[in-house]
This record gives structure tokens, sequence and C-alpha cells, in this order.
């Protein structure tokens, strides 16, 4: 179990940096992991969807049952 814990000290430790930012340095790293992640959110699609096309249409869903809730539309 130390011998894991030992190598991932080491694999961090390779990362410029350390005096001048500390733990800070590893700030680009995740900044990039965040834009790749919204690039496939955007791009990428799964079946016929992107992830953004289910986020507008459940955000349509809920805002027209909300409009139902609160009398502004009948239903028939």
């Amino acid at each position: 179990m130390f011998q894991r814990s030992e190598n991932i000290k080491y694999i961090l430790s390779l990362m410029p940096g350390k005096r001048r930012l500390g733990t800070y340095r590893f700030l680009p790293v995740f900044f990039c992991i965040g834009g790749v992640m919204e690039w496939i959110m955007i791009n990428v699609r799964i079946g016929r969807e992107t992830f953004y096309d289910v986020y507008r249409r459940k955000q349509s869903e809920r805002s027209y049952q909300q409009k139902i809730a609160d009398g502004l539309i009948e239903v028939k």
C-alpha cells in the first residue's frame, strides 16, 4: 500500500512549478480537462443527441409543466 502512495507522490512531483505555484501548478491541467469535457458535451453525439440537446429539451419540458401548474396553459 505504501508503494502506491510513494509512486503517486513521485509522479506528482514531476510536475514543474512546485516552489513557485505550489498546489496551483495543477490548475492548467484541470482547466484543459474541463475544456475537453465541454467540447465533448457540445460536439459528440450519442445516438442522435448531444448533451445540450437533452438539456434544452428537459428545460423546455420543465418550463411547460410549470406553466401548466400555474394555470397559464390549458391541457385538453
